[in-house]
C-alpha cells in the first residue's frame, strides 16, 4: 500500500560566544557559521513550513495464465491492463520547537489488476482495495509531531514530504499522533518500502505476515513513540482497527485496535551502514476463526465464511527487517514474518508466514548514477486452518478461488527506475508469481508495469 515515511528533526543554535585576544578587554559575539571549523559540521536553517507534491501513475498488465477454475477472488486469467493514479500534497508547519503539524491531501483514480484480487502477495503497492474510474479527493494524513531533543543538535534534516528541513539531534524521543499509516513509523526499509520508488508487491515492500491497523486504503488514527540513543531505538504504538475486516475507518473509535512494538539496532559491516528490526504486533477485535468457520459450514451445508463466526479475541505475530549496505551503490534486504494461523487476516492480506530478500543498485557503474536495479523474491504460506477453509471454498481479504490445491506463493520481482529528469522518473517492473493465491492448478503468471513518478 501506498506509504511515505516520517523522519525527525529539531531546531538549531544560532549563536556562540569568543574572546579576543588576551589584554584585550572587550569581548564580541559572533555567528558559530562565521568561525570556520572542521569540528563542526553545517547545519541548515530551521524551515517554519513547507509545501511538497507527487504524481505518481502506474500501468500494469498480467498475461493469459491456465486456470482450470475460478472463484470470487480470482485473479482474471485471460490477462488485462488496468492503471492507477494519485496525486499527493504535504503541507507542513512549524509550531513550536521540536513541533511540525503536517496534512496530506490527495486524489487517486483507478484500480489494479482484477480490482485488486488474487494475490496474496499483491502486485501493486499502488492500487487500494477500492478502485474508482472517476478521481476523487481523500485526506491520507494529518497528525502532529513532537521531537525531545536528548542531545545537542548534531544531524541535519533535508527538506522533503513529511519532514520539514533542519538540525535535529541524533538521541531524541519523538510522539506522533492523529491519521498516518503505521508503515509510515514501522518496519521500514531503505531499499524495499516505497511503491513510488522501488519494488511494488506488497510483501516485498512489507512484510507479508505483519497484519497492521489500516483502512482499505492503508491509513488509520494512533499515537507511536519513538526513542532514539546512540545506535538503538524503541518504538511503540496504539492504532485503531477498521470496524470489521477489510473496511473503511470513518469514526474515530479504538474499541477494537492493535499494539505494535519495534527494536532497532543500527550497525557497522565492513564500514558499510546496516539494520536490524525486531517486530511484534497484537490485534484486539472481532474475527472469526476458520475451524469455527468450517464447522458451521458442514452444520448448515454452506460455503465456509468467517464473518458468520465472528467473535471477539486476539491474533499476534512478529517480523524481523534487516537492511545492509554492501558496497556504496549496492544494498540488500531481508525480512521474515509470521502470524497467528487459526483467525482470518484482519487488515492486510491471507498470509500467515511470510519471507523476502533482494538487492539494489545504483546506476553509478553504467554512467547512470541517479538509476537503480532492483531484484527481489518471496515465499508466502498459509497455516493449516487456513489451507482447509480456502479449500472449502472460503473467502479472505484477497483470495478464494472456490478451491484449493496448495503450494506457497512464490514472487520474483525486477524493476528498473530511470531519472529522466531531477524530479522525475520512469520504472519498467516485472513479475513472476507461481502459485498465485497457493493455488498450484493456476497460474503461473507473469505481470508487466510501468510507472511515471514526478515530485517537487
Amino acid at each position: 500500500m501506498n506509504n511515505a515515511t516520517i523522519l525527525k528533526r529539531s531546531t538549531p543554535k544560532k549563536l556562540a560566544l569568543y574572546l579576543g585576544f588576551a589584554g584585550i578587554i572587550t569581548s564580541q559575539l559572533v555567528m558559530a557559521e562565521d568561525v570556520p571549523t572542521s569540528a563542526t559540521p553545517s547545519l541548515p536553517d530551521a524551515e517554519s513550513w513547507a509545501i511538497h507534491g507527487q504524481l505518481t501513475n502506474f500501468t500494469q498488465a498480467n498475461n493469459r495464465f491456465t486456470a482450470p477454475y475460478a472463484g470470487t477472488n480470482s485473479l482474471l486469467a485471460q490477462g488485462r491492463t488496468e492503471e492507477t493514479t494519485d496525486i499527493s500534497l504535504f503541507l507542513g508547519r512549524r509550531l513550536w520547537r521540536g513541533a511540525e503539524v503536517w496534512i496530506d491531501p490527495e486524489i487517486d483514480q483507478g484500480f489494479g489488476v482484477s480490482n485488486t484480487l488474487g494475490l496474496a502477495g499483491y502486485s501493486s503497492g499502488e492500487a487500494y482495495k477500492v478502485g474508482a474510474n472517476s478521481p476523487y479527493l481523500r485526506l491520507t494524513r494529518a497528525f502532529i509531531r513532537q521531537t525531545i531533543a536528548l542531545g545537542e543538535n548534531d544531524s541535519a534534516i533535508e527538506s522533503a514530504p513529511n519532514q520539514l528541513a533542519g538540525a535535529g539531534a541524533s538521541n531524541n524521543i519523538t510522539l506522533t499522533a492523529g491519521k498516518f499509516s503505521v508503515t509510515d513509523i514501522f518496519d521500514t526499509n531503505i531499499y524495499a518500502h516505497d511503491p513510488r520508488a522501488d519494488f511494488m508487491n506488497w510483501s516485498i515492500i512489507d512484510s507479508g505476515a505483519f497484519d497492521y491497523a489500516a483502512d482499505v486504503w492503508g491509513f488509520t488514527y494512533g499515537a507511536a513513540a519513538e526513542w532514539s540513543q546512540d545506535n538503538w531505538t524503541l518504538r511503540a504504538g496504539y492504532f485503531q482497527l477498521s470496524p470489521e475486516p477489510n473496511a473503511k475507518i470513518i469514526n474515530v473509535n479504538f474499541s477494537q485496535h492493535s499494539l505494535v512494538m519495534e527494536a532497532e539496532l543500527r550497525q557497522q559491516w565492513f564500514n558499510h551502514p546496516g539494520k536490524i528490526k525486531l517486530l511484534a504486533f497484537t490485534n484486539h477485535a472481532k474475527m472469526g476463526s476458520y475451524q469455527d468457520a468450517l464447522a458451521l459450514a458442514q452444520t448448515t451445508g454452506g460455503t465456509p465464511d468467517t464473518a458468520l463466526v465472528r467473535q471477539a479475541g486476539t491474533d499476534s505475530g512478529f517480523g524481523i527487517n534487516v537492511e545492509q549496505e554492501l558496497a556504496t551503490d549496492i544494498g540488500a534486504f531481508a525480512r521474515i514474518s509470521q502470524r497467528g494461523g487459526s483467525k482470518e487476516a484482519y487488515e492486510f492480506s491471507d498470509i500467515n508466514q511470510s519471507l523476502s530478500a533482494g538487492v539494489t543498485m545504483k546506476g553509478q557503474r553504467w554512467g547512470r548514477n541517479d538509476d537503480t536495479l532492483g531484484l527481489a523474491g518471496a515465499i508466502n504460506g498459509l497455516s493449516s486452518d487456513a489451507r482447509a477453509y480456502f479449500a472449502a471454498g472460503g473467502l479472505g481479504l484477497l483470495i478464494g478461488d472456490g478451491q484449493l490445491n496448495y503450494a506457497p506463493e512464490k514472487i520474483v520481482e525486477m524493476y528498473y527506475s530511470a531519472r529522466i529528469h531531477p524530479h522525475a522518473t520512469i520504472t519498467a517492473d516485472y513479475q513472476y508469481i507461481t502459485n498465485p493465491a497457493y493455488n498450484q492448478a493456476r497460474g503461473p503468471v507473469s505481470l508487466y508495469g510501468v510507472r511515471l513518478h514526478a515530485e517537487f
